[in-house]
Parts: structure tokens; sequence; C-alpha cells
């Protein structure tokens, strides 16, 4: 009974570290951070429970940036900015997903958008700051 409530703890550490950011993480962060608290705890258990929560909906995955697939906490629609310098993911909560387009890809498609994502990617402020002063 005891193995069922340890795997059960990393379970909601996993969930509660991903609550717990705005980092947008990677399996690796995510891995990183729980490591100290739960030594045991394996990278396949962190994809493992990645995948479930993917599968119910609790989370997103925002796909790849630079290779790595990073992970959102916040399934509600929302648009997204990538950093192509720092890779940093960073939420634009001031644009809305334009449901104008979104109804325009359903005609297009000829059925229905069930999910949109929109991503802006360039130069982070803190990347132009860091280039500017080296200037």
């Amino acid at each position: 009974m005891e193995k069922v409530s340890k795997h059960f703890k990393k379970r909601d550490a996993i969930l509660t570290c991903l609550r717990s950011t705005m980092e947008h993480p990677s399996a690796d962060w995510i891995y990183a951070k729980l490591k100290p608290e739960y030594p045991d705890i394996s990278l396949g258990t962190v994809y493992r429970n990645l995948t479930l929560f993917k599968q119910q909906g609790i989370i997103t995955s925002l796909g790849t940036v630079s290779g790595v697939e990073r992970f959102d906490a916040n399934t509600e629609p929302h648009v997204h900015f990538v950093c192509t310098n720092c890779d940093a993911v960073i939420d634009l909560p001031h644009l809305a997903v334009p449901k104008e387009l979104c109804r325009q890809a359903a005609d297009d498609a000829g059925g229905e958008v069930a999910a949109c994502q929109l991503t802006f990617s360039g130069i982070c402020n803190r990347c132009c700051a860091n280039h500017n002063s080296k200037s």
C-alpha cells in the first residue's frame, strides 16, 4: 500500500511543480526541481505523468522549443511569445486568441476547430536589454 502512496505523492508533486511556475517547463526542468525532495524520482516517471496529464486535459503541451517539449498548466486559450535567443516562453495575457481566425480555419477545413495555439516568436525584452547593454 505504501508504494501506491509514494506513487501518488510523486504524481501530485509533478503537477504542483508545473502549476507553481510560469516558466512553461520541460520534463527535465521539472525533474531537476523535484529530484532534491524526491531522490528516487526518475525522468521516466516525470514523462509518464506529463503524458497522463495531457491525456486528461489538465495540462497542455506547447510543442517543442529548440527540440524540447514544453508544458503549461494553464489550459485556457491564451497567446504565447517564444524567445528565439534564450528559449523563454512568455504568456501574453492581454492578447486574445482571435475567434474570427478560428471560425475561418473551421470554414476552410470544412470542420470544427477544437483548439488553437497562437505563438509569436522573436527576441524577448531581457535578451534585447542584454544585447543593447553590450553594445
